[in-house]
């Protein structure tokens, strides 16, 4: 990977292709906030080569669960939250020499421990892994083969493949009516745009030199990603495959997430130590929050209300009040703290 998304069972096209369909998400009561709130944050710990569980609301790092291999970069967890399913990258960088991992780790949140492992079959570098609610199934890059592969979390068995037509395909945002995927191929600088229906790729967006994360907006309007060059936001008009405009940034964007009400999307700004949250309506941004070193990652709290940042170097995770635009906790995680996910507590 270069400096350095895995992601829920909710409703968070950057986590998952959800039902939610482009509707804005009123803010939940008392009660139903509670409920939103006591669910578990799950960090992947590359440099201690650890799944971490935290406690968002004690603020800190409850449980760590050992990967059978090096290293997890992203996790998705099951809509029940009881499961968490990590895949095993390898030990390089993307686009880098170094072993090839082929595995997907299948946790148990109560048991803290491994219960499964998913073999691949051969060498693939599988690396972001998204859940899709419309059709129950997981996706997940694999780098080496150019490809997507398909998991039934039923059977814990792979069930298909979709060619991306491009290597490094290392990131990947699913739409939310979950009909349609976008990767981000890093070093091709290039945006696959993906028929799940199908399983093919329909179309191929060059954007940058250099890329990596990407997300979709709620409405499925728009795909974002970041040139890893120059700061700036490419805009893509997912009705045409077209980059319709270039935002600038205050910085090198990483990851992004739109908000749940659909307003804004909050972008990492990896050298700038920020996330800014831009104004999808007017595409300018309008708040700036400071955060630890290196952000990475964001993941959003079902209720919509506060948004976790992955802080790498620092050993953190800030967690930012969507209504006051400030971070109002910094939680202890483990060595390079990358991908996270939500999971649910019923």
């Amino acid at each position: 990977m270069t400096l350095r998304a895995l992601v829920p069972f909710i409703a968070v096209p950057a986590l998952f292709a959800g039902p939610l369909l482009g509707m804005a998400v009123a803010w939940p009561g008392g009660g139903a906030r509670a409920r939103a709130a006591r669910g578990l944050l799950l960090v992947a710990n590359k440099g201690d080569q650890t799944v971490g569980i935290i406690d968002p609301i004690a603020g800190r790092e409850i449980a760590t669960i050992k990967e059978t291999g090096f290293t997890v970069h992203e996790l998705v967890a099951s809509p029940d939250g009881r499961r968490v399913y990590a895949p095993i990258y390898g030990n390089s960088g993307v686009g880098s020499p170094g072993t090839n991992g082929r595995a997907i780790d299948v946790i148990s949140v109560p048991e803290r421990r491994v219960v499964h492992v998913i073999d691949l079959g051969r060498g693939e570098r599988p690396h972001c892994i998204r859940y899709n609610a419309r059709d129950g199934l997981l996706y997940v890059t694999t780098e080496i083969t150019d490809s997507i592969t398909v998991i039934d979390p039923k059977t814990d068995q792979v069930v298909g493949s979709i060619p991306t037509g491009q290597p490094q395909s290392h990131m990947l945002a699913l739409t939310p009516a979950g009909r349609r995927g976008y990767t981000a191929n890093v070093g091709p600088g290039t945006v696959s745009v993906l028929d799940l229906e199908t399983r093919k790729e329909t179309a191929i967006i060059p954007v940058a030199k250099e890329i990596q994360r990407i997300s979709v907006s709620m409405d499925d309007r728009w795909a974002f990603t970041s040139d890893q060059h120059r700061p700036r936001l490419a805009v893509i008009d997912t009705r045409t495959n077209k980059i319709a405009r270039w935002v600038k940034l205050p910085g090198i964007g990483y990851g992004t997430t739109p908000t749940l009400n659909g307003k804004y999307l909050l972008i990492a700004i990896i050298n700038k130590d920020e996330v800014a949250a831009l104004d999808l309506k007017t595409m300018k941004i309008v708040h700036t929050i400071a955060v630890p070193h290196a952000p990475q990652e964001i993941v959003l709290r079902p209720d919509g209300r506060v948004a976790y940042v992955s802080c790498s170097q620092t050993r953190k995770v800030a967690a930012i009040n969507l209504r006051s635009w400030k971070v109002e906790k910094l939680i202890a995680a483990g060595r390079n703290v990358d991908g996270m996910a939500w999971a649910t507590r019923q």
